[in-house]
């Protein structure tokens, strides 16, 4: 057992710093830039431990990016319970969360977009998390396409799902205004002026 292992506990304690500490470096370096000896070094485990906890570091990465589903997933899903009915003030509040979310100190883009980036290989598991993330995103945007009585919710998912990518990758470099500004004015444009009976 390596020095401070014991002291931090074992199990899932173990797993979850690994994990926690991981993460942290694949965001801020990439996950090809950030090897396993530098992330049993920073989490002050042992190399046995973290192959214990995850069997290759490709399950690390799928791991990672399932952290950072859930993180989206679990803002989405307040926001929407605390605009329940009221399908365009969610919008609109969704696309605030994410806007401020990019203009937060530290962004360095989407998880899942800078995964699809780096591995090409659509059998990656990593990559696959990514893929399943963005079908997501479409059919939560098609159902608050539908709520708003747009037609051709599906497409009007596809746009506004790529324009959110599109900020995403962007970063603080859309305009003056900031992302929050820039996301909500593109989504009024993509609405149309007539909605279905």
């Amino acid at each position: 057992m390596k020095k401070g292992e014991q002291a931090h506990g074992l199990a899932p304690d173990t797993r979850e710093r690994i994990l926690r500490t991981a993460s942290e470096l694949f965001y801020r370096e990439g996950t090809r830039a950030v090897g396993v000896d530098l992330i049993v070094a920073r989490a002050g485990v042992a190399k046995t431990s973290l192959y214990r906890h995850f069997g290759t570091k490709d399950d690390l990465i799928e791991a990672f990016l399932h952290l950072e589903d859930e993180d989206f997933w679990r803002h989405w899903d307040t926001v929407a319970a605390r605009h329940k009915g009221a399908p365009r003030e969610e919008l609109d509040a969704q696309l605030r969360w994410i806007g401020e979310r990019i203009a937060r100190p530290g962004y360095r883009g989407c998880p899942q977009i800078n995964i699809a980036a780096e591995y090409a290989d659509e059998n990656h598991p990593a990559r696959k998390v990514a893929v399943a993330h963005k079908q997501e995103l479409r059919r939560r945007l098609a159902d608050l396409a539908r709520a708003l009585r747009i037609e051709g919710a599906e497409t009007f998912a596809l746009r506004l799902g790529t324009v959110i990518d599109g900020a995403l990758s962007s970063g603080h470099a859309l305009h003056a205004e900031g992302p929050v500004r820039f996301l909500q004015e593109l989504a009024q444009i993509l609405i149309p002026k007539k909605t279905r009976k």
